[in-house]
C-alpha cells in the first residue's frame, strides 16, 4: 500500500507521528510525507522534534512547495490519504479546490480519482462556517476523523489516547492496529 500522511500547522502534530510511526512498522506500506511549514513550527513546539526528525520516518518526504511532484498527480496511485493533526485553513483550502501548496494539491488529487482521504481536524470550538466545509468534504468524498478521546480502553496515558485515536484511522485505511484496543460490550457497565 502506498499513504500520503500529511501534517499541518494545527496542534496535535503528534498523530501524524504516530501514525507514521505505526505505519513503519508494517511490512508492504510505502509511506510519503507532506509538512508544511506551519507544521514544523507546531511539531518543534509541542514535540522538540525537528522536520528532519520526522521526515526520517517516511519512506518519501517532499517540499511542501514542490507542486509538481508526483503526489500532484493523478496518475501516481495512492491507497489513501490522512492529515493529521489538520488545520481548519488546509481543510478549507481543500473545500475551496485552492491548490496552493502539495498538501492542498494531494489532497485534491485524493478526492477527484476517488481515493480515501482522512482529515484529522483539530479545533474547538467549531463555528458553522467549519461546519459547513466539513459538510462540504464529506459530500466531495472525505473522511472528517477528528481525533476525539476515548476512555472505555482505560488509558494511562496522553500516549494511550493519541493512540485510540491513530487505531481508528489505521482502521479506515484498511490496516487494523493488532494491538488496537477494542470496545468490548460484555465489559460495558449499567
Amino acid at each position: 500500500m502506498r499513504i500520503v500522511v500529511g501534517i499541518a500547522g494545527a496542534s496535535g502534530s503528534i498523530y501524524g507521528i504516530r501514525l507514521l510511526e505505526k505505519l513503519r512498522q508494517r511490512s508492504g506500506v510505502e509511506t510519503h510525507l507532506i509538512l508544511t511549514r506551519a507544521g514544523e513550527k507546531t511539531l518543534f513546539l509541542e514535540t522538540g522534534r525537528l522536520a528532519a526528525d520526522v521526515k526520517s520516518l517516511a519512506d518519501f518526504a517532499y517540499s511542501i512547495d514542490d507542486v509538481g511532484c508526483r503526489l500532484a498527480s493523478g496518475s501516481f496511485p495512492t491507497d489513501g490519504m490522512v492529515i493529521a493533526a489538520c488545520s481548519v485553513h488546509s481543510m478549507s483550502a481543500i473545500a475551496a479546490g485552492i491548490s496552493s501548496n502539495l498538501l492542498i494539491r494531494a489532497a485534491d488529487v485524493a478526492l477527484k480519482e476517488r481515493r480515501r482521504l482522512v482529515l484529522m481536524v483539530r479545533e474547538s470550538p467549531l463555528h458553522l462556517g467549519h461546519l459547513r466545509t466539513m459538510t462540504a468534504l464529506a459530500e466531495m468524498g472525505a473522511i472528517i476523523a477528528p481525533p476525539m478521546p476515548a476512555f472505555y480502553h482505560q488509558p494511562k496515558s496522553a500516549l494511550d489516547i493519541v493512540d485510540h485515536s491513530v487505531a481508528r484511522v489505521l482502521d479506515l485505511l484498511g490496516l487494523p492496529d493488532p494491538d488496537a484496543k477494542r470496545w468490548d460490550g460484555a465489559n460495558a457497565r449499567d
